[in-house]
């Protein structure tokens, strides 16, 4: 219900904006805005069926996962906390191996490997929810951790400030590190006051703590290396974590006799299937975003936010900054065209390039995230999912700034 509020005034708020923009003489608004709507609407079936060989080989693998037994190796390890933040989940389920698979995938920042699985973990949670058409506690709690943007290795960005020419494109590191913790931490409180669940719970305080101790000593060890040390690092663990993990389910599966081959023929042959699903809800939103872009409308926002901070006196040095925490959850390739554009126009070192660094890196794009996910298993009452989740990148984008100000202000 969320998402039909939010498409149709995309549309409505872009029809009217684009109306006062032609009587004032831009008479190319409407033919901008139409092109964007076709061009995004032939890119999200592109997207779509690009989807299809990774789906169907990350579904095949998972299926040998599951018959092999590795799945269920994962899913008793994360058991005790899973259990506590999805209670709806049996324990020892498959469900919980492949979300901890994606948030692995996506906190190592291999953005590739964890979309699929986190398709496969919401059609496993699709199979335990009683209500087809209405998004379970389970699949919501998931689907807001997973647009929170968890990421422990934000290599992407490093890379785009060192071809803008930074001095020391590293160091955005350790604010995007804090500023997406505080975005996940944000997301978990969030969903859990909704589905009353007790954080204070001893289990759930000891995993929440091990892993900022975790994260905490990640934080100090990459703060001590440097730039073409942390490429060099982050690349080989995250693809060597994949790979071996791959490798494990198809040694354990073997070693119990299971027929490998077969089991991933058995699971790939849903991947097709699920690629081809998403197509109708992608398109949804991409020309959704397209046209709300194309009007100019995101030009005005931020004016318009620009000129109400400097008359309540606060610095604005941040503002030029926003266009990209206002695309991020519309469209992660739109979002990071901005932060680039910026980084040209002002230098990587300025401060709010250094802004938009933070936040591309410490948010997700919540829209797609929420359409693909909920789309491909057909939910159409997302409950509140919507909410939780722009509250938990709201928090992210303010915790962005602040951090900003704390390393680079």
């Amino acid at each position: 219900m969320a998402l039909n509020y939010v498409w149709v005034s995309f549309f409505l708020i872009t029809f009217v904006v684009a109306l006062i923009k032609l009587i004032g003489g831009d008479t190319e608004v409407f033919q901008n805005i139409v092109k964007s709507l076709f061009d995004s609407a032939a890119n999200g079936a592109t997207i779509s069926l690009g989807l299809i060989g990774m789906m169907t080989f990350a579904l095949g693998i998972m299926k040998i996962g599951e018959k092999g037994g590795m799945i269920a190796v994962f899913a008793r390890i994360v058991g005790p906390f899973f259990n506590k933040l999805f209670p709806e989940i049996p324990k020892n389920h498959p469900a919980l191996g492949s979300i901890l698979m994606n948030f692995s995938a996506n906190a190592l920042g291999l953005d590739n490997a964890a979309t699929p699985l986190g398709l496969k973990a919401m059609k496993e949670l699709q199979e335990l929810n009683p209500n087809k058409d209405t998004a379970s506690n389970a699949q919501i709690m998931f689907i807001v951790l997973n647009a929170s943007s968890l990421t422990l290795l934000p290599i992407s960005i490093m890379a785009y400030r060192q071809e803008a020419g930074a001095a020391q494109p590293s160091d955005v590191f350790l604010p995007i590190l804090i500023a997406t913790f505080f975005s996940t931490l944000a997301a978990l409180i969030m969903v859990s006051i909704y589905q009353k669940i007790n954080l204070f719970n001893k289990t759930i305080l000891l995993y929440l703590g091990s892993l900022s101790i975790a994260i905490g000593g990640l934080l100090y060890y990459f703060s001590t290396l440097q730039q073409e040390q942390i490429e060099v690092i982050s690349s080989v663990v995250g693809n060597l974590t994949l790979f071996s993990l791959f490798v494990s389910f198809i040694a354990l599966a073997f070693y119990k006799k299971i027929n490998v081959y077969d089991a991933f023929i058995e699971g790939a042959k849903e991947g097709f299937g699920v690629a081809v699903n998403i197509i109708p809800y992608l398109v949804a939103i991409l020309v959704a975003i397209a046209v709300f872009r194309a009007s100019g409308t995101m030009d005005y926002l931020v004016d318009g936010i620009s000129y109400l901070i400097a008359k309540l006196g606060f610095d604005t040095s941040f503002v030029e900054a926003l266009p990209v925490a206002f695309m991020k959850p519309l469209s992660g390739s739109g979002a990071r065209g901005l932060m680039v554009d910026l980084m040209a126009a002002k230098g990587p070192d300025e401060f709010a390039s250094r802004v938009a660094c933070v936040i591309q890196g410490s948010t997700e794009t919540t829209f797609y995230v929420l359409a693909v996910y909920f789309g491909s298993v057909a939910i159409k009452n997302t409950r509140h999912a919507l909410p939780c989740a722009l509250i938990a990148e709201f928090i992210g984008v303010v915790a962005a700034i602040i951090v900003a100000y704390v390393f680079f202000g």
